[in-house]
């Protein structure tokens, strides 16, 4: 393993761990030493059976239910995370698309609602309580805060994900924005945008081929598998990353 990623070892909560790179995320995270907050919104048996991979190799995780679209919700998440030891990082990897395709005039207003509600303001709660709890300010350890992105910045996802898009120009912003008020308080804050990854998102979307049609259009001609997307995020909670700050790193092959 690259560097020294357990210096920093203790607890990591990943938001949106049930399934995708979030489940990625965590299994590196055990690997990497953290204690890991598998966090889920409503998929307990996902959530679980991430949980029950990572013990079957020797990690500790736990299972934690929490909405980061609600206060409450993030703060009991840090709570209970609180209590099984020292929070170091954060991954913020919840998002949604509203499961549906098309054009953005066609998105009901109760999606773009939701979309945003988990996307911008859940990642938002997310970093504020990350601080609070992190900051050597306010008595924490300092430690590390990884926003899952996506490349759909760079051209819109125009017939597709506009909603989702325009969300994921937010995290980036606030990456970036965050990076530098909290910098002198022990925190690093960086992204990571992936561009087509092998999950289950484009599926729940009504397109389970979305991926293999992309590929032709990717320089190295195909999509990320997850465990690619949480090997950089990886990197940026290390030591081999530790004057990096306020980036937003690209893994999409090219595109």
């Amino acid at each position: 393993m690259a560097g020294d990623q357990t210096t920093q070892a203790g607890i990591a909560i990943v938001t949106g761990a049930s399934r995708g790179i979030g489940a990625a995320v965590a299994r590196a995270a055990a690997l990497a030493g953290y204690e890991v907050v598998v966090n889920y919104s409503s998929d307990v048996t996902g959530a679980e059976n991430v949980v029950r991979s990572i013990r079957d190799e020797g990690g500790r995780a736990h299972a934690v239910q929490a909405d980061v679209s609600r206060p409450a919700d993030v703060e009991r998440l840090f709570d209970e995370a609180g209590r099984l030891g020292t929070v170091r990082a954060v991954i913020n990897n919840a998002a949604i698309t509203g499961n549906l395709i098309g054009p953005l005039v066609d998105v009901p207003a109760e999606t773009v609602q939701r979309v945003c509600d988990v996307n911008v303001a859940g990642m938002i709660y997310m970093c504020q309580e990350a601080v609070r709890r992190l900051s050597v300010d306010s008595g924490g350890r300092g430690g590390s805060i990884v926003n899952i992105s996506s490349t759909a910045t760079k051209a819109g996802s125009p017939g597709t994900w506009v909603h989702y898009a325009a969300t994921k120009g937010a995290v980036d912003v606030l990456t970036v924005g965050l990076a530098a008020e909290v910098a002198k308080q022990g925190i690093r804050v960086n992204a990571v945008a992936p561009g087509s990854t092998n999950t289950g998102l484009h599926a729940a979307a009504g397109m389970p081929d979305r991926v293999e049609r992309l590929n032709p259009t990717i320089p190295m001609g195909r999509g990320a598998e997850p465990e690619e997307v949480a090997a950089a995020v990886m990197w940026l909670m290390s030591s081999d990353a530790g004057y990096i700050t306020g980036a937003v790193l690209p893994v999409s092959g090219g595109r």
